[in-house]
């Protein structure tokens, strides 16, 4: 009974704004793609840490009750971060310049029934994010594996529960396509606009946008109604009306508007910090949408726990985290991917800011 309490509570916790991750994609006039996105969790910190996985890894996936699922060897290296203390990518890159991310999805998230003559082929929905970038080099063959496997459900034990998920995948050039599992059958939607948030459905999220069409960077002119002159009170009156909350559409119609409107950048380095910037208008306080005030979150600052920005051409990993939002790399190109264990790097060195001290010398 107390499982099954738990279970309940964590999911009416997900569903409630728990989770409000936030993704998006810029890109740059000579070609670059940065594609970036923001982790929110509010229930507990999940200890992530940089995760890079070799080529010519034997992976194997476990199903529920620890039965074996598919198992596979790793065709391209990646890094990523992961979470919970698991190897679990939840958001990375490969040397291809394919990035996947893992982005809730609750109340919507509805996995292949699991099938024991079908065992060779299945996988938790943790798992394939971790499959797509191991064997993937572009969205041809990422649709292509999706439908070769099966996606089941299979419980998380760091949640108690089945993790809802949708996955958002951006190759090098820059489109991206969402995938999730309605019904209990995939689905793969084209996402050109390359944001993503959180529930409903990819399309309902496309077909809401149509609501907000009045929307502009360009300010309302002035008005005049008999003898009175109106005019905005200020700048941003084009975007009067943008939603505000920290609910999923309302973060997507923000996002799409944000990356829309963003200034043209000429170099995939000057775009990085119109990714940061952007995604700097998604972070979320403990105690404001999100389950903050639990027990298990001590010791956090920010129910946005890190927010990362991958560079596909460069092929390079920028992030910040909630203990120190200095901007920090991880470049693809300097990894040695053969062989080998999975390895794994701190996030933060030190939890704590690092502030530079610029008061003069007397």
């Amino acid at each position: 009974m107390r499982q099954l309490i738990a279970r309940v509570a964590g999911l009416a916790l997900l569903a409630s704004g728990a989770v409000a991750c936030t993704g998006i994609t810029l890109k740059a006039k000579d070609g670059s793609v940065l594609s970036g996105r923001t982790m929110e969790w509010g229930l507990f910190d999940l200890q992530s840490r940089i995760i890079i996985v070799p080529r010519g890894l034997a992976v194997s996936a476990e199903l529920s009750d620890g039965k074996p699922g598919m198992t596979w060897q790793t065709r391209y290296g990646v890094v990523g971060l992961d979470a919970v203390n698991k190897n679990i990518v939840v958001d990375g890159m490969n040397e291809q310049g394919l990035r996947v991310g893992l982005f809730y999805h609750p109340g919507f998230a509805q996995y292949q029934a699991f099938d024991p003559a079908q065992a060779a082929v299945s996988l938790a929905p943790t798992d394939l994010g971790t499959y797509l970038l191991t064997t993937c080099a572009n969205l041809d063959e990422a649709r292509a594996a999706v439908a070769k496997v099966r996606v089941v459900p299979v419980v998380e034990s760091s949640l108690g529960i089945v993790a809802p998920v949708h996955y958002v995948v951006t190759d090098r050039e820059g489109h991206s396509i969402v995938i999730e599992y309605l019904g209990g059958q995939p689905r793969v939607f084209d996402a050109p606009l390359g944001v993503i948030t959180n529930a409903p459905t990819y399309d309902w999220h496309e077909t809401n946008l149509r609501n907000y069409i009045n929307l502009s960077p360009v300010a309302i002119p002035d008005r005049k109604i008999d003898d009175l002159d109106f005019r905005p009170l200020g700048g941003g009156s084009g975007m009067i009306g943008l939603p505000g909350d920290f609910t999923p559409p309302s973060r997507f119609v923000r996002a799409v508007a944000f990356s829309a409107t963003a200034r043209p950048t000429s170099t995939g380095d000057e775009t990085r910090y119109e990714v940061f910037r952007i995604l700097d208008n998604f972070n979320v306080p403990l105690g404001a949408a999100e389950a903050g005030g639990h027990d298990h979150t001590a010791g956090m600052r920010s129910a946005t726990l890190w927010t990362t920005c991958f560079d596909t051409r460069k092929l390079v990993l920028y992030y910040h985290t909630m203990n120190n939002r200095r901007v920090r790399e991880v470049d693809l190109t300097g990894i040695d991917f053969t062989g080998g264990p999975i390895r794994h790097l701190p996030l933060d060195k030190v939890k704590a800011e690092d502030i530079e001290n610029v008061t003069p010398a007397r």
